[in-house]
């Protein structure tokens, strides 16, 4: 989806396109800001490994415009680890091996489109959707996570 194509939806759904905005391309892999209809900002992001999909436990990368209704770890260190969205004060060495990690910061997402990314079993808030930092930085540029969408630890602080 290109850029007009974003904007177009995201006028569709909320009546208005706002002056900035983030725009995921999942088949670039790719993070654009967007500022007064202008890309100033791209970043490398891995999707789902699973492809594009909106169903509870599908852990696909859902589609449609969301909003980012919920920030945690403004200040933490990079590599520090989050379970249920709790700084657990553990800072994991970015690039060490293990599972996809929830590292740094974490954009939790609301889907705005009901049938769509809101609703019973489909619905980006109840799956925990957010957009965050990864252990797994090599990996980023290729689809690898559970459904989010992750970055380097350092470009989500800068997010």
């Amino acid at each position: 989806m290109d850029l007009q194509t974003g904007e177009e939806k995201i006028k569709s759904v909320t009546g208005t396109v706002p002056r900035s905005f983030l725009f995921v391309d999942i088949a670039k892999q790719e993070l654009h800001v967007v500022n007064d209809r202008k890309i100033t900002e791209t970043y490398p992001v891995s999707t789902a490994s699973k492809g594009i999909g909106n169903r509870e436990g599908s852990f696909q990368t859902p589609r449609g415009v969301h909003r980012i209704c919920e920030k945690y770890g403004r200040g933490a260190p990079v590599g520090r680890v989050f379970r249920d969205r709790v700084d657990t004060g553990e800072t994991w060495p970015v690039g060490a091996p293990g599972e996809n990690m929830v590292l740094t910061r974490i954009l939790r997402l609301e889907g705005l489109e009901a049938g769509v990314n809101k609703g019973p079993g489909i619905d980006s808030y109840e799956r925990y959707i957010y957009i965050h930092g990864t252990n797994n930085e090599g990996a980023i540029g290729s689809p690898f996570s559970q459904g989010c969408v992750c970055m380097r630890n350092r470009d989500v602080i800068r997010l």
